[in-house]
């Protein structure tokens, strides 16, 4: 048996760098085969557009520039995010570097201005959204809010393994400065700060296995009436 959303179920992931909330946000959206909508993604596809074209971060009618083609250029392809006429590596997206620039591009409010309709618009279908601000400003009516969090040492510790994965090789201590730097940047700046809304589930993922906090979510959407489970023959129904 699996499970299905009813209507077009928006659920909101907030959390801060680390809490595991972009692993949750894909096996939630897989097993409600909902798209997945990673809002981080578009600023840090904003950072990389900048670099690939040399430009600075702190440039922010250039940043402004570069929002405003991802928010024209972006699509669904399939479940996934797409960007019509720019190839995009997920090495290059997911580096460390790409991600410093793009926490400083979302302080930028004239960025957020142009990725914010994108969002809503990328939203309507019905997904699972993670980033820092979806369920206080992009999507503050969504049907379901979660906040993921855990202790600044497990998400510099699963930053870290991350980032080894992909090749770089950093100090945990480096990657645990770089992690208070950003909460702080995250949870300071004037624009859509990282914040708790106040109707979203609280979920500390310090001890937790991603498939543990799948599970708890899913259950509180049963509980709630959102998702309903699909017996094999309704799933062969579909299928079909």
């Amino acid at each position: 048996m699996s499970w299905r959303a009813r209507g077009r179920l928006r659920i909101a992931i907030d959390g801060p760098s680390g809490a595991g909330k972009g692993t949750a946000a894909r096996l939630l959206a897989q097993a409600l085969g909902l798209p997945l909508l990673d809002t981080g993604v578009l600023y840090r596809m904003t950072a990389l557009w900048l670099r690939t074209a040399g430009q600075s971060a702190d440039d922010e009618e250039a940043a402004a520039t570069a929002a405003r083609e991802i928010a024209r250029r972006a699509y669904w392809q399939g479940d996934a995010l797409a960007l019509e006429g720019f190839s995009v590596s997920p090495k290059e997206l997911r580096a460390e570097a790409t991600g410093r620039m793009a926490s400083r591009v979302a302080r930028i409010p004239a960025v957020r201005e142009a990725l914010l309709p994108l969002q809503r618009r990328l939203a309507e279908r019905g997904c699972v959204a993670d980033g820092r601000d979806v369920g206080t400003v992009v999507l503050p009516d969504a049907e379901a809010k979660f906040f993921l969090t855990a202790s600044l040492r497990e998400r510099a510790r699963r930053r870290w393994a991350q980032l080894r994965e992909l090749g770089e090789e950093v100090e945990l201590e480096e990657v645990l400065e770089d992690m208070r730097a950003r909460d702080a940047a995250d949870t300071g700046r004037a624009i859509a700060p990282l914040a708790k809304a106040p109707d979203a589930v609280v979920i500390d993922s310090t001890t937790l296995r991603p498939d543990e906090v799948v599970d708890r979510m899913l259950a509180i959407l049963a509980r709630r009436g959102l998702i309903a489970r699909m017996c094999k023959a309704t799933e062969d129904e579909h299928d079909g």
